[in-house]
């Protein structure tokens, strides 16, 4: 019951977001000239975003990076929730294409190129990082995203919910890795992986101090050596998948059994 309250009180804090999105998104028959559009204002949002944060965007700094007055813009979109709701549907695009009928099939390649790719989404956008936090509405884009990645193990044999679950563990992995590479992209480090970021870091501190740390001392020296470094998001991945492809097989051995 909660839960439905919960709900209704989301859409309806944010039917401006559910009409943007799922609407159409046609330009009004009134107001300024055609130069101004939803699409312009959306990506100037999120330009203004890549380069300064979410924090940055203000419909005033949208305005004024348009040479048009705030209340132009609220003829289109009606506050910065909404837009920021357009930012991200905008920003994560169509989700990565289905693999050719024919090739390297099953359900783990296809989920891993889904991970991937929202890597890279989450990349080449950081602040989508915290606007796809907390109970909102998503548009057709991001829920296309879930559709793809659920499509992917449509064929195993979990069930609705351990599909659900395991997208949410599969995102919630690249989400944290993403999320330390654009804490740590920041001056100098930009170049760098966020794996060299923080060894160097770490073999700062540790001068002096490895008979306190040997452990952290032992593993950062074998890293370095076997040049292992800079696999995280590879190696969860793929411990995440190892983890789903036993369970799966579990399942499958215990309906075989319990069919004869």
């Amino acid at each position: 019951m909660a839960g439905n309250e919960e709900k209704r009180s989301v859409f309806g804090a944010q039917a401006g977001s559910v009409e943007l999105l799922w609407g159409g998104r046609e330009r009004p028959s009134r107001g300024p000239k055609p130069a101004l559009s939803l699409e312009r204002i959306t990506r100037t949002a999120m330009a203004i975003a890549d380069i300064g944060g979410l924090g940055a965007v203000s419909m005033q700094r949208v305005a004024g990076e348009l040479d048009f007055t705030k209340m132009s813009l609220y003829r289109y979109v009606p506050g910065k929730m909404e837009l920021v709701a357009l930012m991200i549907d905008t920003a994560m695009g169509e989700p990565p294409a289905p693999a050719p009928a024919g090739g390297d099939g099953g359900w783990r390649p296809a989920l891993r190129e889904w991970a991937e790719q929202l890597a890279a989404a989450f990349r080449r956008h950081p602040w989508l990082l915290n606007a796809t936090i907390g109970p909102r509405v998503m548009g057709p884009n991001e829920l296309g995203w879930t559709e793809r990645a659920l499509s992917a193990l449509a064929d195993t044999n979990l069930n609705g919910g351990e599909q659900l679950d395991a997208v949410v563990v599969v995102a919630g992995h690249v989400r944290a890795i993403t999320q330390v590479s654009a804490s740590l992209g920041l001056g100098s480090a930009q170049a760098k992986e966020p794996e060299q970021v923080m060894s160097a870091a770490l073999n700062e501190l540790l001068v002096g101090r490895s008979d306190r740390f040997p452990a952290l001392t032992a593993a950062l020296a074998s890293a370095e050596e076997t040049d292992s470094r800079d696999q995280s998001l590879e190696f969860g991945l793929e411990r995440i998948l190892d983890g789903l492809e036993a369970h799966i097989a579990r399942r499958a051995e215990a309906e075989a059994e319990r069919r004869r």
